[in-house]
């Protein structure tokens, strides 16, 4: 099975939902507004947007003289891809150490995410180092040490306990001495709702920046698609504190509705770089909007 086929799977109850919802109508009335609402919302894409969505599909509709449900949701389906404006990582990584810094809450699966992203530099040829900024909780360091070695990968860690911005401090010294292509910096999963932890974060920051300008050149924020509307407040916080410039979304391999990545995209204007489709080293893919909406969607004469 493909990396689409995974993501349609995964979406299945979401796009079932939906088409069986609107296939129901033939015609553009209340009911057909109210049915396309209530669809999105159930998606996770929130109330707000879901009402803003409504509201330009209709000017749409008026404005290009649409005639059948049909047309109506292939206009809906190119709205949203629309809206998921992605933007391109480079071919290169010009200055070297390319450093990326992976945030997010507990649970995410955020040193996974690292270990499938380093395999993927790795397949492309890139030199990489990890970084295990993460040294708060019980066996992240053994955690991520593991996928170094399984993805051949460069390791730097002190003990768990140490202050996470001497790790990083250490990390880039190490990359650069080495002349390492991209670093990625584990760090802490934390609620974005205590203080202290995201106080530290400001700091491996603050670390990064004092000591190499140019970094870090990606600051990626990992948030599990089947916790919804929280994902929201997570990216409000962390992207507040940190400025992000990427996002990746895990889980959207199982209960997964979806709506999240467009509510996402959309309120705080930063890219999905990644989506994760299931566990294994290779499930982590390239954000495709235009494939998303498509796999979440569907088609209503499917």
């Amino acid at each position: 099975m493909n990396l689409f086929s995974r993501l349609k799977e995964g979406l299945s109850k979401t796009r079932s939902q939906i088409t069986s919802i609107i296939s129901g109508s033939n015609q553009f009335n209340d009911e057909f507004y109210d049915a396309l609402e209530e669809a999105l919302i159930a998606a996770d894409i929130g109330m707000e947007l879901s009402v803003e969505i409504i509201e330009q599909l209709k000017v749409q509709i008026r404005q290009e003289r649409v005639e059948t449900v049909a047309d109506a949701y292939a206009i809906l389906k190119r709205m949203l891809s629309e809206n998921l404006d992605v933007i391109k990582e480079p071919d290169e990584f010009p200055p070297k150490p390319w450093v990326i810094l992976v945030v997010g809450v507990n649970g995410v699966g955020k040193t996974t995410t690292i270990g499938k992203l380093a395999h993927e530099l790795r397949r492309k040829g890139k030199t990489v180092m990890l970084g295990a900024a993460d040294t708060f909780r019980a066996g992240a360091i053994e955690q991520l040490r593991i996928w170094s070695e399984r993805t051949g990968s460069e390791f730097v860690a002190q003990q768990e306990g140490s202050d996470a911005a001497s790790v990083a401090f250490d990390a880039i010294e190490a990359a650069k001495a080495r002349g390492t292509d991209v670093l990625i910096l584990d760090t802490a999963g934390r609620l974005h709702t205590k203080v202290n932890l995201m106080n530290e974060l400001e700091k491996i920051l603050r670390v990064i920046k004092r000591n190499t300008p140019h970094a870090p050149n990606e600051i990626l924020l990992v948030v599990d698609a089947t916790t919804g509307q929280n994902a929201m407040n997570q990216a409000k916080v962390f992207n507040g504190i940190l400025g992000l410039t990427g996002l990746v979304i895990t889980k959207l391999d199982g209960t997964a509705k979806g709506g999240v990545a467009l509510a996402l995209t959309k309120t705080y204007k930063i890219p999905i770089k990644k989506i994760g489709v299931g566990e294994g080293i290779d499930d982590l893919q390239d954000f495709d909007p235009q494939a998303y909406v498509d796999a979440m969607f569907g088609d209503l004469n499917s």
